[in-house]
């Protein structure tokens, strides 16, 4: 793509450059280049607004959205995703269609309105079947799968999980188990099994690792924070939680309000044994590799990463 981008940019080919953004963007959200994804989805949507190209415009208003949800805008998130939507209909792509129905899914969801989220997530999944599309199937039974273990219906919410898993795990899509992976070893956590947690989320930090997304490192570490103090080791609970934290800030995108009720859980009963002073102490040193078999040469943030 970045050879693609250097010819059309010679060729003096303005679709072409659009293209090409449009596709690094793309890429960018599944590394969890943040900086890279802004650059990349607003210059191709700048160029396809000027072309006057509704299909250009269709493209990169997810990306867009994608990151004005991660940054927290849930409304200009929904704005986005809601544009999309008009679009893909009056396009005719109902691939697409389904995908942004996913999106203001996720939307409802961090604000925290679960009827809206399960529906809009329903109208996704029988959208996406009615058109062939499994991977968007999929991807609105993931927000199904968030919904329920929000709402505290473990069982409901399991079940969508091992199934979107067995998923992409026949397709073979690298970064996709990450945040199943560790969605289970929070539902195992919150079930009181300390096995099932830690292998969980040792499996979604090993996948983390290998995707390179400083978000999924954080994700993971977090998850292992909770299996930690739910196993009485509330000492590497802080440090993986101080480790998802700086992974976070090194991304540019700490954890939305919205999206702490995992770790603001996991914070206080680590807090409650160590106490503040100590918390603290532990929350700024970096995971123990020689203590924690999770730690290994990567316990810690890489260079790269942070």
């Amino acid at each position: 793509m970045d050879r693609a981008l250097t010819d059309f940019r010679t060729a003096g080919d303005r679709w072409g450059i659009a293209a090409a953004q449009s596709t690094r963007a793309t890429q960018a959200l599944l590394r969890g280049d943040l900086a890279a994804l802004r650059h990349c989805a607003e210059d191709g949507h700048a160029l396809f607004e000027e072309l006057g190209d509704r299909w250009g415009q269709l493209k990169t208003t997810y990306p867009l959205a994608a990151l004005a949800a991660i940054t927290g805008d849930y409304t200009h998130a929904a704005q986005l995703h809601q544009n999309g939507l008009r679009l893909a209909e009056e396009l005719g792509i109902w691939t697409d269609a389904a995908d942004r129905l996913t999106g203001l899914g996720r939307v409802a969801l961090l604000n925290g309105d679960f009827p809206l989220a399960t529906e809009l997530h329903r109208r996704a999944m029988a959208l996406a079947a009615e058109h062939g599309y499994a991977a968007g199937e999929i991807h609105a039974e993931t927000g199904l799968a968030l919904g329920a273990r929000r709402e505290g219906d473990f069982d409901l919410a399991e079940k969508h999980l091992r199934r979107t898993l067995a998923w992409h795990r026949d397709v073979d899509f690298g970064p996709g188990p990450a945040l199943l992976l560790a969605e289970l070893g929070f539902l195992a956590e919150q079930r009181g099994d300390v096995p099932a947690a830690l292998s969980l989320h040792r499996q979604g930090l090993a996948v983390a690792r290998e995707s390179g997304d400083p978000r999924a490192l954080a994700l993971a570490h977090e998850g292992l924070a909770g299996a930690y103090a739910l196993a009485g080791q509330p000492v590497q609970a802080a440090r993986h939680l101080g480790t998802a934290t700086r992974a976070r800030e090194s991304s540019g995108a700490p954890l939305p309000e919205a999206e702490r009720g995992d770790v603001e859980r996991i914070t206080a009963k680590v807090l409650s044994t160590l106490g503040t002073e100590v918390f603290a102490s532990e929350f700024s040193a970096d995971v123990d590799a020689d203590a924690d078999p999770d730690a290994g040469r990567h316990g810690g943030l890489t260079s790269r990463e942070g």
